[in-house]
């Protein structure tokens, strides 16, 4: 690979970024980038490792070049977890690259430690019968109607939606999420104040905005993004 300065590599599908909370656990820091990062483009894999060397790092692998140039550009300095993320090209390919184009070859022991949580994650993705990146897909897809959107309340009874405000309330979010993971997701939108979770009740959150045009923005982009394979958001507005 061609450098083009010194410190600069030629653009390409992985990014690498450093300066991360290394107090944060190794799940929840991958499933937060990905829901960060996923806003540009297909992620194939997200790599972030327990040992001392690598800690306060974490390589993101695009399925395209515009993809990582993007989440570079635009993220550069992006406060994750109270800390500036500081990104580049990575200087080395990732190994599902290297291996899609045909130029893989083993290399120092960091990259076949990469390649061994590679295949366990790919072990894991066909165990379940689910894509690379299914979790991550359809962050941007159309919103249904609010009709048809499940609403809380009894079901010989249904209620009917809330009318447009600006707090959202939605559903069907993995018990493992935390207010920190929906912040950065809801943060990415014009106007966004708060994310409100409820202890006793895991699964729901509350998300404030300046005004509801802002909070219908945020519900149109983020409507279904799957958090995982089997939890798909569904936002509604809350009742007041």
């Amino acid at each position: 690979m061609v450098e083009m300065s010194a410190g600069e590599v030629t653009p390409n599908m992985t990014i690498y970024i450093n300066n991360l909370n290394e107090k944060i656990k190794i799940d929840e820091l991958k499933k937060s980038l990905s829901a960060v990062f996923s806003q540009f483009g297909k992620i194939l894999e997200v790599l972030a490792f327990k040992t001392l060397k690598h800690r306060g790092q974490a390589w993101v692998v695009f399925e395209d070049v515009t993809s990582a140039t993007n989440a570079l550009r635009q993220m550069q300095g992006f406060p994750f977890y109270d800390k500036p993320m500081r990104i580049q090209y990575a200087k080395t390919k990732s190994d599902v690259i290297a291996k899609a184009d045909g130029t893989f070859a083993p290399r120092e022991k960091r990259k076949r430690h990469d390649d061994r949580e590679r295949k366990r994650r790919e072990h894991q993705h066909d165990a379940n019968q689910v894509g690379p990146n299914a979790a991550y897909a359809g962050a941007y897809g159309v919103a249904p109607p609010l009709s048809q959107l499940p609403y809380p309340g009894k079901a010989s009874v249904p209620e009917a939606p809330a009318p447009p405000n600006n707090i959202l309330f939605v559903q069907n979010l993995p018990h493992e999420t935390t207010p920190v993971m929906l912040q950065m997701l809801f943060c990415q939108y014009p106007g966004f104040k708060e994310v409100r979770m409820v202890e006793t009740k895991p699964g729901i959150a509350f998300v404030e905005y300046g005004d509801e045009m802002q909070s219908t923005v945020a519900m149109q982009s983020l409507q279904g993004f799957k958090m995982t394979p089997q939890n798909a958001m569904i936002i509604t507005y809350a009742k007041k």
